[in-house]
């Protein structure tokens, strides 16, 4: 019997997005619809000590293949249907030798830690060593690099590495690496490049659209910089460890799937893959075009109503993506951007570091936390279900007049793991005001609620600071872990201010990948027409119309900004003691 035969509907066009985040590799397949028929997750092996957290390619790839076979047997999707392939990833760096085998990144010598993840902040000397350097691609990532991009790792390792250093072929971004060992093609991604290795897209601009899809020779590298940085050494061979060419997400790489790739994942041969995205950047792609009714009313163009809005993707991390049709320089936010989401516009990227993340570690290191867990698992809710319950019904007991209320004396400033944007400062540090002796569940739920807060707080933050330099974001769209909590949601609205939309699909981040699959397939002429194909809005929370929360939350903001003023008051008062 033949698969036709096997299978139901021999005609469908089904895409697959991967996506490999913090904590697993998934897997989705979508129709021609940008509807999800199944998806499935397995997860990824971490190493943390200190800042310095790392990961397997191995481990990795393996996660992959198990999450493309689990995906397609769940979606009773066969090897024929799958048009096209798209992969995204963290922005983590990956090292591999010339046989592509694993280089170790790692002080324990580990030959399969060959990963530095995004978060691991090991080289903020070396970030700051850069950012004293006055070279013209770091006005183009807000002033200064992160410690989370690129060349401050790469240092890094040049600096206390040396063997691994020696040995290494190839540096990639992690959803780079995935296309390459699916293809063959070490083709970078403008995406990855632009944002995390200061590639200068726009040196592309005068060449080509993205309708001519080939991949280009890159032109947009800085060679004084990388001298100038001490990393002269990657600019040898036309920079053939770090990129001799990229593409515009969606570009068809290679053959597509290598027969060697296509046996792992369980699927054909020549499959098309992609050129790969960030994960954040997928979730924009997946859910930046989702439309409105209104939005044909009172914008005057697609391209007004694309540029007045903001995508949250909110998982272990939040990233804030804007996209505008000129190039914007704001201080403390990285781009401008050129064609690293949608190709022809430039992109803002703010972030923060810890969300998720965040709210984990504050349940998860509370006195109350294994009762509150094992409360949830007997109710079979998650645990912020629950919290956001108590805190519905301590609204209730004690008369308050809305519940962001009940946090009127706790005040969080949520840079645990420093701030990305939009100061900018690795150093920070996060603060809980507001502390009793009090261990109770209850007392957990407001420092959940509180922690929330100031989460939304620093996304206003971004947001104003992003339309005093010339965007004009009045909706946000957000996607991830966090954007199917409604608490946090509705909190967000109501401090920034904003509409949300969410997606209609639950997993944007795959159909952003997804959709780089269908590109590569030819089944769309550019990357933007296809989402505008396959994105589509679901619910829409709106700002409370109640002028009293407004007032609440403005008085609240002003103590959020209060408290890094004062923490930067702190640093120089103890400085100048230690002097």
């Amino acid at each position: 019997m033949t698969t036709s035969e096997l299978n139901p509907f021999p005609s469908r066009s089904v895409f697959l997005g991967v996506d490999v985040g913090t904590g697993s590799a998934r897997a989705g397949l979508f129709d021609d619809n940008g509807k999800l028929l199944g998806s499935a997750t397995s997860p990824i092996q971490i190493w943390k000590d200190g800042d310095c957290i790392e990961q397997s390619s191995t481990d990795i790839w393996h996660a992959v293949c198990a999450a493309v076979k689990s995906a397609c047997s769940l979606a009773n999707v066969s090897d024929v249907e799958v048009k096209g392939i798209g992969f995204a990833a963290t922005c983590s760096l990956v090292a591999v030798d010339a046989e592509g085998s694993p280089v170790t990144v790692s002080w324990s010598g580990d030959s399969r830690r060959n990963i530095i993840v995004w978060m691991d902040h090991r080289a903020v000397k070396q970030a700051e060593r850069i950012n004293s350097f006055t070279s013209p691609v770091l006005q183009y990532c807000g002033g200064g690099v992160s410690p989370e991009m690129e060349p401050p790792k790469l240092l890094w390792v040049k600096e206390n590495l040396k063997e691994s250093w020696s040995m290494v072929y190839k540096w990639m971004d992690l959803s780079d690496w995935l296309s390459y060992r699916a293809t063959g093609d070490d083709t970078r991604s403008l995406c990855t490049t632009v944002c995390k290795w200061t590639y200068l897209g726009h040196a592309h601009m005068h060449q080509m659209t993205e309708k001519a899809s080939r991949d280009m020779e890159a032109c947009g590298w800085d060679d004084e910089f990388w001298e100038e940085i001490g990393l002269g050494d990657l600019v040898d061979g036309h920079h053939a460890k770090i990129g001799r060419s990229v593409a515009f997400p969606g570009h068809p790489l290679g053959n597509g799937l290598t027969a060697t790739a296509a046996k792992e994942l369980g699927l054909l041969a020549g499959t098309p893959v992609g050129t790969s995205l960030i994960d954040a950047h997928a979730g924009g792609v997946g859910v930046m075009e989702s439309k409105l009714e209104s939005d044909s009313l009172t914008k005057e163009s697609d391209v007004d109503t694309l540029c007045s809005r903001m995508v949250l993707v909110c998982g272990t991390s939040t990233c804030h993506m804007a996209v505008s049709r000129e190039k914007l320089f704001i201080p403390g936010v990285w781009g401008p951007f050129w064609s690293a989401m949608v190709p022809e516009y430039w992109l803002t990227e703010g972030g923060q570091s810890a969300t998720g993340a965040l709210l984990d570690h504050i349940i998860e290191n509370h006195v109350a936390s294994p009762r509150l867990a094992n409360r949830a698992a007997s109710q079979k809710v998650s645990v912020f279900e629950l919290l956001n319950n108590i805190l519905k019904t301590m609204a209730e007991d004690t008369s308050s007049p809305f519940i962001s209320a009940l946090t009127s004396d706790m005040h969080i400033l949520p840079d645990f793991h420093g701030n990305r944007s939009p100061v900018a400062d690795p150093n920070s540090k996060g603060v809980i005001f507001g502390m009793s002796l009090d261990t109770s569940e209850k007392q957990l739920a407001l420092l959940y609620l509180a922690t929330i807060q100031g989460i939304a707080y620093g996304t206003r933050h971004i947001v104003e600071h992003c339309n005093t330099h010339g965007h004009k974001i009045d909706t946000l769209l957000a996607c991830g872990g966090l954007s199917k909590n409604p608490l946090c949601i509705q909190e967000h609205a109501d401090i920034v201010g904003c509409p949300i939309i969410l997606p209609r699909e639950s997993e944007s981040v795959l159909l952003g990948a997804a959709i780089l699959g269908a590109v590569a397939g030819k089944n769309y002429p550019s990357l933007h027409d296809a989402m505008k194909a396959l994105n589509a809005a679901g619910q829409v929370v709106h700002p409370s119309s109640d002028p009293k929360i407004k007032k609440y939350h403005d008085a609240k903001y002003r103590i959020f900004r209060n408290l890094y003023e004062q923490q930067l008051s702190h640093r120089s008062i103890i400085a100048e003691a230690l002097a």
